[in-house]
């Protein structure tokens, strides 16, 4: 079978979610890119509830400029932070969702750390 990236990333996934689970102490920060947006949400995974979510599309709809980039990734971080800090999360448990921490991934995760979020 031919390794493409989305395979590679998938299989990273799976071997990234057997370890970490979000519970409602400690919830889940999923973190998704496209090309065009950066997305990030609060999970509890017991119940499966999105807690939290914030974008760079909804970024865009309150006016900011925004690129698919690492500036972008930061606001969205700080963005999810704020609303998580509304619903008193103060401790996530960070999912990279089988992207490599680096790039955008990483500037949405120092992002969310700048808000308040401890993970």
């Amino acid at each position: 079978m031919k390794q493409t990236k989305l395979l590679q990333r998938k299989r990273r996934k799976i071997r990234i979610r057997k370890k970490i689970n979000g519970t409602a102490d400690r919830p889940r920060l999923v973190v998704y890119r496209s090309n065009m947006h950066v997305y990030a949400q609060i999970v509890d995974d017991l119940t499966g509830n999105t807690l939290v979510s914030s974008s760079s599309l909804c970024l865009s709809k309150t006016g900011e400029k925004v690129a698919a980039n690492k500036d972008t990734a930061t606001k969205v971080g700080r963005d999810v932070a704020a609303k998580a800090k509304e619903k008193a999360i103060e401790v996530v448990v960070f999912d990279r969702n089988g992207y490599l921490y680096h790039g955008c991934v990483k500037a949405l995760a120092e992002g969310a750390r700048e808000g308040g979020l401890k993970f």
